[in-house]
């Protein structure tokens, strides 16, 4: 039988559970930063297990972020290329300038020696698959160009993403020698995968690299609060419905997108109080929000507090 592991915060006390989550998510990927969006109620399971060299983890919990600084991915003790797949809830993926929300039914690839961060709004139920990079490069594929993309809607990756779920789901009842099997069929389908994605030049990757541009633009004009579809538009010299069609099937629209990242952005400043504390509407309209009211509405919306409340929580 495979060997495997579980963690669940069913056995621990209610205020000890975001803390404890906190240290299991550390310890388990080696390394990475938790942050539960402020909320103070939290509950969550791990379940992990091996396929030979491939880590297997189901992973549910309430909403919550994960990063992973320049210096965690330098101090990593293995480089995986590591997979997230929902069953339920989204992933939104930031890597390398590139971002790519998966939900159920596709996958995304990111590289545990960079820096990435991964936000997961509402509560989700993920498939967390980590597969030895030295693995999936030996034919000198080049992943840099092919992180934060979403696969699994067709063609091998759809088969890779099956046989990452079927490979779970049996694993309790496999030997050791078939856990190991399964393992290198998941390492050779994720490595097709990525050739073909690295390899491919139709309409399909041409939307995403004016997806990473945009973005791009974006993330450098955070701050501006004339930041709009028609500025992007005029400054990328494309039309709006090619913009709109660069996010079709993202989950969010590009409005959306933008409020979410100044939304992240005020979170992180908020989350440090004190008498040298900037004042909210400061924050606010220094990420782009022109109305205070406003911000505090979307605000509310997006983490179910007021930006006041949430600075002045348990334990700031």
């Amino acid at each position: 039988m495979a060997e495997s592991l579980s963690f669940t915060t069913d056995v621990v006390a209610p205020r000890e559970r975001a803390p404890q989550w906190c240290e299991w998510v550390w310890r388990h990927f080696g390394g990475l930063e938790s942050d539960l969006y402020g909320d103070t109620a939290f509950d969550g399971q791990l379940v992990a297990s091996h396929a030979g060299d491939v880590i297997l983890t189901r992973l549910e919990a309430n909403r919550h972020r994960v990063l992973r600084t320049p210096g965690m991915a330098r101090t990593s003790d293995t480089a995986y290329l590591k997979i997230v797949a929902p069953w339920q809830g989204s992933a939104t993926v930031q890597q390398q300038g590139r971002e790519a929300c998966a939900r159920e039914g596709a996958w995304v690839i990111y590289d545990t020696t960079a820096a990435y961060e991964i936000a997961n709004p509402e509560r989700v139920d993920h498939l967390i698959v980590m597969v030895p990079k030295d693995a999936v490069t030996e034919r000198a594929l080049r992943v840099e160009g092919v992180m934060a993309r979403r696969l699994g809607a067709s063609g091998i990756s759809r088969v890779a993403l099956e046989t990452m779920r079927n490979t779970y789901q049996e694993l309790p009842h496999m030997s050791e020698a078939a856990a190991r099997g399964a393992g290198e069929m998941i390492k050779q389908l994720v490595q097709l995968s990525l050739m073909e994605l690295a390899g491919l030049e139709t309409a399909v990757t041409q939307r995403e690299a004016l997806r990473d541009r945009i973005r791009t633009y974006v993330q450098q004009h955070l701050r501006d609060p004339e930041l709009s579809v028609d500025t992007i538009a005029r400054a990328l010299n494309c039309s709006r419905r090619h913009l709109y069609n660069a996010f079709a099937g993202e989950g969010e629209s590009i409005a959306a997108h933008m409020q979410r990242l100044r939304l992240e952005a005020c979170v992180r400043e908020l989350q440090h109080a004190g008498p040298n504390a900037r004042p909210i509407t400061d924050i606010a309209l220094s990420w782009g929000f022109g109305n205070p009211s406003h911000f505090s509405r979307v605000f509310r919306d997006h983490t179910g507090m007021t930006p006041s409340a949430f600075r002045h929580g348990p334990g700031r």
